[in-house]
């Protein structure tokens, strides 16, 4: 029944485990199913991880289907499993997965909205709850305001000023930090190509019919070897518009879809968690469907994470845009990630604080992220919360020098869309980090404790405000309400601080521009004082959603500007890691 052994595709001869059980011919499980007390017996989670299906026992021997070669760890647990004596047989990848589907995806479907335990993830938040919070402030405004609105009014003007001041002497100390030489970059690992690790690329795709072609042609110029490499291009059940895209498209074949049954919520980091269990990479990457990594970036995360011990379980790559000067908004919205990219986010991780990741060029040890519970599928900003959660448990997260071109998403309302969103994700995160105020202390200490509290509260705090700051103008008219309240000498001193809080803005913009080549946009930095105000609005629309809708997901519609410049789309320079390693 078994053909003659075929070689294995694109992978030399099978390892050792391999060739001592032999190896035997092609199988389609889908047309021929496999017995299902195989399969129950050995699980078919734990089949999918080790690409390998218990298929039939035939002559005394249970017939084991493997996509790949089977690894050392994969014969291991097929023989500990009590099988007997073992074959094994070649089976395409979409084959076998298709033939596990029916017995898993309703496991993978609870796993990938559930599996973070309920402490961690905002699914728990009821809206009744929030209304009931807001309603408490809200009375509690206006009862103050009007038993005695000149000191309310002059208390909510002194929080402004504190939470500015604050976050300007964190900026300042992310300035100064970053103002000492960077570390020297580590070498590229010339360790042969059979040695590197395998690494998963998760790429996920709403409504992203025109990125499809555009997205495989810049990964294709990723300098790692072919059968190291996993892309998994995830699409959503019910998106026809992208999976139409896909199935026009010849995908490499270290490329493979998923696609995401629909569930209760629809969210990347649902998408991804229910990715998660279909790659075998031990590095987990994650880019958005309109990126364009450097072709060297992968040799250097995986020479960084080689370098490093376990502990530091995510490196975050540097994001750029390749359409900065399409209009104003996008020059200040790459201005504007300059400094957090170039400045901030390396400047938090020398004070050792926590570092809030970003959502693409993003690299994980695989088993950091199983040990945290993947992502909380109901958190719209999953990437800041998992930087949270990751140094809760011990983790360290490093900014790495590679960079990713992006589009800027340069119209305004689908900016204030984009934004609302990410504001919103941030309420989310600090009220989950906040649910045990004394268990966050506990696991990250007082001075990180600080730092989360500065980081997305104050964020908060002094979008949701800033109108009261911006009342200050009316001082140099007599205008302002809370003018005869102040003693004497107070508006000397607000003078100098919202001055200082201007020079270290720009400041932190300058240093950013010049570390990314941009040295000229640092011109447009007085043009932040009409671009931050869009984050005023985007803020109190962030804060009707959390009362209506706090799992909606404001989807951000990529392929609207032509790159300006892409010096990332010629092709690397030829590299002996190109080629694969069989």
């Amino acid at each position: 029944m078994l053909a003659p052994d075929p070689p294995w595709p694109d992978q030399g001869a099978p390892p050792a485990p391999a060739r001592r059980h032999g190896t035997r011919g092609e199988i389609d499980p889908t047309r021929m199913p496999p017995d299902p007390r195989l399969v129950r017996g050995f699980g078919a989670l734990r089949a999918l991880r080790l690409g390998v299906l218990p298929w039939r026992r035939i002559g005394g021997r249970v017939v084991i289907l493997c996509s790949a070669p089977p690894s050392a760890e994969a014969v291991a647990q097929c023989e500990a499993a009590g099988f007997g004596p073992l074959r094994f047989a070649s089976c395409g990848a979409p084959a076998l997965r298709a033939a596990l589907l029916p017995q898993l995806e309703p496991i993978l479907l609870i796993c990938s909205e559930a599996r973070l335990p309920l402490v961690f993830s905002c699914r728990g938040a009821g809206r009744r709850a929030l209304w009931l919070v807001a309603l408490a402030l809200i009375w509690s405004a206006g009862l103050a305001t009007a038993l005695a609105p000149g000191v309310a009014l002059a208390l909510l003007c002194g929080l402004c000023v504190v939470t500015l001041s604050i976050n300007a002497a964190l900026k300042l100390a992310a300035l100064l930090t970053m103002l000492r030489p960077p570390a020297s970059s580590p070498a590229l690992d010339a360790q042969s190509a059979d040695r590197l690790p395998v690494v998963s690329l998760l790429v996920p795709l709403l409504r992203e019919g025109r990125m499809v072609a555009p997205c495989l042609a810049r990964l294709d110029r990723l300098d790692y070897p072919r059968d190291r490499l996993d892309l998994c291009l995830i699409v959503e059940e019910g998106d026809d518009e992208t999976r139409e895209a896909l199935a026009r498209t010849s995908l490499p074949d270290w490329a493979q879809v998923v696609v995401v049954p629909r569930g209760r919520v629809q969210t990347k980091p649902r998408a991804l968690n229910y990715a998660l269990f279909f790659t075998r990479g031990s590095l987990i990457g994650i880019y958005d469907a309109e990126d364009a990594p450097a072709p060297d970036q992968l040799m250097r995360v995986v020479s960084r994470f080689a370098a490093c011990g376990p502990k530091t379980a995510c490196l975050q790559g540097v994001l750029d845009y390749y359409n900065a000067r399409s209009n104003w908004i996008a020059r200040c919205f790459t201005l504007e990630y300059a400094s957090w990219f170039r400045v901030m986010l390396p400047g938090l991780q020398r004070l050792g604080l926590v570092v809030p990741l970003g959502g693409t060029t993003l690299f994980l040890r695989r088993h950091a992220i199983e040990a945290v519970g993947g992502w909380d599928a109901y958190n719209v900003t999953e990437d800041a919360d998992l930087g949270v959660r990751l140094a809760r448990h011990g983790y360290r997260t490093e900014l790495i020098d590679s960079v990713t071109l992006e589009e800027a998403n340069a119209r305004a309302w689908p900016w204030i869309k984009q934004r609302s969103r990410w504001l919103k994700g941030y309420a989310m995160s600090w009220g989950v980090a906040m649910h045990d105020p004394a268990r966050l202390w506990r696991e990250l200490g007082a001075w990180r404790f600080f730092g989360v509290q500065v980081l997305f509260l104050g964020t908060l705090a002094q979008f949701a405000l800033a109108p009261l700051l911006w009342s200050f103008w009316l001082f140099p008219f007599g205008l302002h309400p809370i003018e005869p309240l102040l003693p004497e000498g107070s508006l000397g001193a607000l003078v100098f601080v919202f001055l200082g809080t201007e020079a270290i803005t720009y400041g932190v913009a300058a240093l950013a521009a010049h570390r990314a080549g941009h040295a000229r946009l640092a011109l447009w930095a007085p043009a932040l004082q009409i671009y931050f105000p869009l984050a005023t609005v985007a803020m109190w629309r962030a804060i009707w959603q959390l009362l209506r809708c706090p799992f909606h997901w404001d989807k951000t519609r990529h392929g609207i500007f032509a790159p300006t410049r892409m010096p990332l789309s010629a092709p690397p320079p030829p590299s002996r890691h190109r080629a694969s390693a069989g």
